[in-house]
């Protein structure tokens, strides 16, 4: 989900003629779940029609102070209502008059009365762009409080090649969303999480397994993501998805192919959770070919997988290390014992005793467990909501 969702963002469209790659631009906002509203200079209508803005941003778009039917297009409450203002293409003209504070069209008289935070992408001709007065300007309005978004370089419209050119609507959205996510608890923190079963293959068509879906360590990197951090997810097979989320996604079959993308995330990482349930053993020799039915009886030689949360933890340095543990016996006791063990700062502990908790189920109780003797239970609840428990209960702890 995008930080962008439900966000109340008022693009104001100026008269260069990158007015044209606005309708990318709120094509995308809305895409990302903000609500969208347009207004325009007088002079914009020549680059861009209000009927494409309008159709995209599912919103009327206003350029005057009053409509064709007389009514007032009040400045003041675009300028409440907006979360978020966003000035593209802002041209040399508009910059100019935001500086000076002049007021003869909606869009200036917005900003003037706007309460949120005004971003503004410059568009210009190079010359234009490097001007010392042009300089000020973006400089008064960077002082005002303003917040810009910088000119890219390349083909201009005049055929000159240089820096000047308004910032693409991809780069102006990702500009958003990492400015969004600076209020965040984990803004740029790595954070790497494992995620379902491992398969170990007996020959090409039968494995190893177990039933985890992937449920919960799916929710704890979509909750990572919404709270701001650069997310790893190394999943087993499983059939959940991260889509619509910034998480990079990395697929593994068996516990080695898990072992080696852990450890080659892990060095980066400032937080790790380890909620895969990896295969203790796999088969001493897989076949290569399907194994034929030719006896009553079928022995397979096992040998144990690697401890991949045991062999991170004895190699962590200032990161937290979060294992889990499910257990259906003496579960405090075990889980106590793994933590120490696997010198893990967190467990999260899972009991097959109650009925809402476990592999495959949409729900989960969890206690979480920590190095200081620290333990907290917490009620049964969906997997999404026990993955922001989590996570809060590591940002309270560790990061506060």
């Amino acid at each position: 989900m995008s930080i962008l969702k439900d966000k109340k963002i008022l693009v104001a469209v100026t008269a260069g003629i990158a007015a044209y790659k606005v309708a990318f631009l709120v094509r995308g906002l809305v895409k990302n779940g903000a609500v969208v509203k347009v207004i325009m200079t007088p002079e914009a209508l020549h680059f861009v029609t209000p009927l494409t803005l309008s159709t995209l941003s599912k919103n009327e778009v206003e350029w005057e102070f009053f409509g064709e039917k007389g009514d007032w297009n009040n400045h003041v409450e675009y300028g409440l209502w907006a979360d978020y203002m966003l000035i593209a293409p802002c041209t040399a003209n508009t910059l100019s008059a935001m500086a000076d504070g002049t007021c003869d069209n909606l869009v200036l008289a917005t900003y003037l009365s706007a309460k949120c935070p005004v971003f503004f992408a410059p568009a210009m001709d190079l010359d234009m762009y490097q001007h010392p007065t042009t300089k000020h300007n973006i400089e008064t309005l960077i002082a005002n409080g303003n917040v810009l978004i910088p000119a890219e370089s390349g083909e201009l419209a005049s055929g000159l090649v240089g820096e000047g050119r308004m910032a693409e609507p991809e780069n102006i959205l990702q500009f958003l969303m990492n400015y969004l996510s600076k209020d965040l608890p984990l803004y740029n923190k790595n954070v790497l999480i494992s995620a379902g079963p491992t398969y170990e293959n007996i020959d090409p068509v039968r494995f190893i397994g177990n039933y985890s879906s992937g449920k919960m360590g799916y929710e704890l990197a979509k909750s990572a993501s919404k709270l701001g951090a650069n997310v790893t997810l190394v999943s087993g097979p499983s059939h959940e998805n991260v889509d619509g989320y910034s998480i990079k996604l990395i697929k593994v079959i068996s516990a080695k192919d898990m072992y080696n993308s852990m450890h080659e995330n892990f060095n980066n990482s400032d937080i790790t959770i380890m909620s895969a349930a990896v295969a203790d053993y796999r088969p001493k020799d897989a076949a290569t070919q399907k194994i034929k039915k030719d006896g009553e009886t079928l022995t397979l030689e096992l040998v144990k997988n690697p401890d991949i949360l045991k062999s991170l933890g004895e190699i962590k340095k200032n990161q937290i290390l979060v294992g889990f543990a499910l257990e259906t016996n003496n579960e405090i006791e075990f889980a106590k014992g793994k933590l120490a063990k696997k010198n893990l700062d967190f467990i999260i502990l899972n009991s097959m005793q109650d009925k809402d908790a476990g592999f495959q189920k949409n729900t989960n109780k969890i206690t979480i467990l920590d190095q200081n003797g620290n333990q907290q239970s917490f009620d049964t609840k969906s997997k999404k909501e026990v993955a922001f428990d989590i996570l809060n209960y590591l940002i309270t702890q560790k990061l506060n």
